[in-house]
């Protein structure tokens, strides 16, 4: 038997109990976007890249390895927002 994850079925929730905040969907469900931040699932999901928007403009900050959970990715990724 084989078996799968669909990291992007939890992301929005995960981003929810990570962040704090209810993120802006885009992209269907593979961006999320909370204030000039957006989060994209990149690399068949194995990639968690943290993305700076103004406006029209969008600037790469980073990425996290997603490994057998997007919470502790997205963990990973607050600790390295928060500097």
């Amino acid at each position: 038997m084989k078996f799968f994850s669909d990291t992007a079925a939890d992301f929005v929730a995960a981003v929810e109990r990570v962040f704090g905040a209810k993120p802006r969907v885009l992209d269907g469900s593979r961006a999320l976007l909370i204030g000039d931040l957006k989060l994209q699932l990149e690399a068949g999901e194995r990639e968690l890249w943290l993305i700076e928007r103004r406006g029209a403009l969008e600037r790469r900050l980073g990425y996290v390895r997603v490994g057998s959970s997007i919470e502790e990715a997205l963990r990973e990724a607050r600790e390295q927002l928060d500097g």
